[in-house]
């Protein structure tokens, strides 16, 4: 499998929704493929506008570089060995809310990104969203 099917992709999302309403936040739910291409995405009634970019390129990230995008933000630093990474690839995120979605032979199939609350709602939303698939 190369990425996740439309189908797939709502699950994921639905995963993510379900988590969202039991932490009793509004967030913006963005699943890309490998290359950072969208694939699906949902605004929760009352998320945050501002967020939708950052949920967007916070799959992306992690898509692209195959990890959770928080993991970049810590090598990010000033004086970090990728300071300033985010302003490659028209625009990164390296804070907590994007984790890769790995099929069984580890590859990076596709990710989603999740914005609109704290970084660690965000993230555990996401986690909960990519638990099963």
């Amino acid at each position: 499998m190369n990425t996740l099917t439309l189908e797939q992709t709502e699950h994921v999302i639905n995963r993510a929704i379900k988590k969202a309403e039991l932490l009793n936040i509004m967030v913006n739910i963005a699943i890309v493929d490998s290359a950072g291409y969208l694939i699906n995405f949902k605004r929760m009634d009352g998320a945050l506008l501002g967020a939708i970019d950052i949920a967007i390129k916070k799959a992306k990230t992690s898509a692209l570089f195959a990890k959770p995008c928080h993991l970049l933000g810590e090598k990010s630093q000033p004086g970090g060995a990728l300071y300033q990474i985010e302003q490659s690839n028209n625009g990164l995120i390296t804070f907590a809310g994007g984790l890769p979605i790995n099929n069984a032979h580890g590859e990076v199939i596709a990710a989603v990104g999740v914005s609109g609350s704290t970084i660690e709602n965000d993230l555990a939303v996401a986690q909960v969203s990519i638990a099963e698939v």
